[in-house]
C-alpha cells in the first residue's frame, strides 16, 4: 500500500514538473498567467516568477496587466530579491496610481529598500534611499496598520547612520587626527541631538580637544586649551554623572594647571 502511496506521488509530482516545462515552453502567454497565478497561490515563487517574465511584455496596456505586474513584483518580494522587488513595485506604484494593491506596493518596496541597507561600517548610500522610501510610505498612509513596523524600520536605518558617524569620529581619535575629530563629532551632534551615543560624542569630543590642546605648538595654545576647557563644561552640563567624568575631571585640572601659564585669570 505504501508502494502504490509513493508511486501516486511521483506521477502527481511528475505530471506537474511536466505541465510546468510545457507552458514555459509554449508561446500561450494565457497558459503561463493562468499557471504562474496558480503556482504564486500555492508558494511557489520561483516558478511564477519565470513564467511571469516571460509575459509580461505581451500583457502591457491589457486590463490584466496590473494584476500581472503585482503578482510579478511580489515573486521577487517572496523570494528575497530585495532589489528587484523595489524597482517593480515602484513600477507598479508608477503605473497604477489608482490601484486598491497601491499601500501594499509602497510598503513591499520601501521594506524591500530597507533590507538593502549594509552593515553600518559601509557606504550608506542604501540606507539613505532605504529612508527617503519610508518617509514616502508615511507621508502617504500615516493610519497604516503598517506604520509601526516602518516606525521601527526607520528607527534603526537612523541608527546605522548614527553609529557610522560617531564611528568615524571616534576613528579620528583613535589615528590621533584630533582636529578632524573634533569636527566630525562636532557634525555628529548637531546631526543627531536625540542620539543614545550623545555622551559618548561629547566625552570623546573633550579627549580630542585636551589631547589637541596639550600637544600642540607654542603659539596655539592657550587658545586650544581655553576651547578644550569650553568642550569640558559642555560636557560636565549635561553628564556630571557619566562613567567618564572621573576621567574628564582629571585632564580638565590638567588643561587649568597647564592654562596658568598664560593668564593668572582661570
Amino acid at each position: 500500500m505504501k508502494h502504490l502511496i509513493y508511486i501516486l506521488v511521483a506521477l502527481v509530482f511528475f505530471n506537474s514538473c511536466s505541465e510546468y516545462q510545457k507552458v514555459l515552453k509554449s508561446e500561450d502567454i494565457a497558459a503561463k498567467f493562468q499557471l504562474g497565478e496558480q503556482l504564486y497561490n500555492e508558494g511557489k515563487y520561483t516558478k511564477a516568477n519565470r513564467l511571469f517574465e516571460q509575459i509580461v511584455p505581451a500583457y502591457r496596456g491589457k486590463p490584466q496587466a496590473e494584476k500581472l505586474m503585482f503578482l510579478y513584483a511580489d515573486t521577487y518580494y517572496q523570494t528575497g530579491e530585495e532589489y528587484l522587488a523595489g524597482y517593480q513595485f515602484e513600477r507598479f506604484t508608477s503605473a497604477y496610481p489608482r490601484s486598491e494593491k497601491l499601500e501594499e506596493a509602497y510598503y513591499k518596496s520601501a521594506m524591500s529598500y530597507a533590507a538593502l541597507s549594509p552593515v553600518y561600517s559601509k557606504d550608506q548610500h542604501e540606507t539613505q534611499n532605504a529612508l527617503e522610501k519610508l518617509q514616502l510610505f508615511a507621508n502617504l498612509y500615516p493610519s497604516s496598520s503598517h506604520m509601526p513596523e516602518i516606525n521601527k524600520t526607520v528607527k534603526d536605518l537612523e541608527y546605522k547612520l548614527e553609529l557610522k558617524a560617531y564611528s568615524i569620529a571616534k576613528q579620528y581619535n583613535h589615528i590621533t587626527d584630533y582636529k578632524a575629530s573634533i569636527k566630525t563629532f562636532d557634525n555628529f551632534i548637531a546631526d543627531f541631538p536625540g542620539s543614545t551615543l550623545r555622551e559618548k560624542a561629547l566625552y570623546y569630543r573633550f579627549d580630542s580637544a585636551y589631547r589637541l590642546a596639550i600637544n600642540s605648538v607654542e603659539y596655539k595654545k592657550k587658545q586650544r586649551l581655553e576651547d578644550a576647557i569650553t568642550y569640558y563644561n559642555a560636557f560636565k552640563r549635561l553628564y556630571s554623572g557619566s562613567e567618564f567624568i572621573a576621567d574628564a575631571d582629571k585632564m580638565n585640572e590638567d588643561l587649568k594647571e597647564q592654562l596658568q601659564k598664560y593668564s593668572t585669570n582661570i
